[in-house]
């Protein structure tokens, strides 16, 4: 579904490297320190940044120079990424046609995709009258009328407190099982790949150290680096 081959991207005193390949319909959380790379890889696949060389494939399609709008995926960020002066009927059509000229079908997609994440009865609210967990709601929904088979996260849901980020990615985990998505999110919080997701990357140093399932990749003995982010290095006494 997904695949950097040979990929370089350049930054001042660091050069990273990815070789790297997802499976459709897998869910892969990337973990990592801070600066290792981890948001740059999804700028590169989303289409935000170009490398320097090297290819990236989605779904067997060649998107290396693609512009963002025409790859077949869609992304959702930290900050939500709505836009405040319009409402939330209207920031999820956006996804259906930025014209925002809908046919009654289309109405009828919005409507249910924001039915589906729970905000049913606030279509015309503005996202300033909505909460943190509310305003990520809008943007799933968003996603859900895009239809793209391929979803970045990009620390999605960093600033929601423990209980409501469980439920966005219970939420989350069971819109990508209903649709067939394959999903790829960044994530500075282990316990999220535990909850959500089938496979992780640990990213370090601009390039990917280990790719393994969850559960394999936590019980790893043989990865100091992924011990200390984890913060499983012995202490000296």
């Amino acid at each position: 579904m997904l695949e950097l081959r040979d990929v370089i991207f350049r930054y001042p005193g660091l050069v990273m490297r990815f070789n790297f390949h997802m499976e459709r319909g897998s869910f892969t959380a990337i973990i990592g320190p801070s600066g290792g790379g981890k948001s740059t890889l999804l700028s590169l696949i989303a289409g935000f940044e170009t490398p320097q060389s090297g290819t990236i494939s989605i779904a067997g399609r060649d998107v290396t120079h693609e512009p963002p709008s025409q790859r077949p995926l869609s992304m959702i960020f930290q900050d939500n990424n709505l836009f405040a002066h319009l409402d939330i009927f209207t920031n999820v059509a956006l996804g259906v046609s930025p014209s925002l000229k809908l046919d009654e079908a289309q109405r009828q997609a919005v409507t249910d995709a924001i039915m589906k994440v729970g905000l049913a009865g606030k279509e015309k609210r503005k996202p300033g009258e909505l909460s943190g967990g509310e305003r990520q709601r809008a943007a799933i929904a968003r996603v859900l009328v895009r239809d793209r088979p391929l979803l970045l996260l990009d620390e999605p849901f960093t600033a929601l407190g423990p209980a409501l980020r469980q439920d966005m990615l219970e939420l989350l985990k069971s819109l990508h099982d209903e649709r067939g998505l394959t999903t790829l999110m960044v994530t500075h919080h282990p316990e999220d790949a535990s909850t959500a997701a089938s496979h992780v990357a640990f990213l370090a140093d601009g390039e990917i150290k280990a790719y393994r399932k969850t559960k394999n990749m936590f019980r790893a003995k043989n990865m100091p680096g992924l011990a200390a982010y984890l913060g499983n290095t012995p202490r000296s006494p």
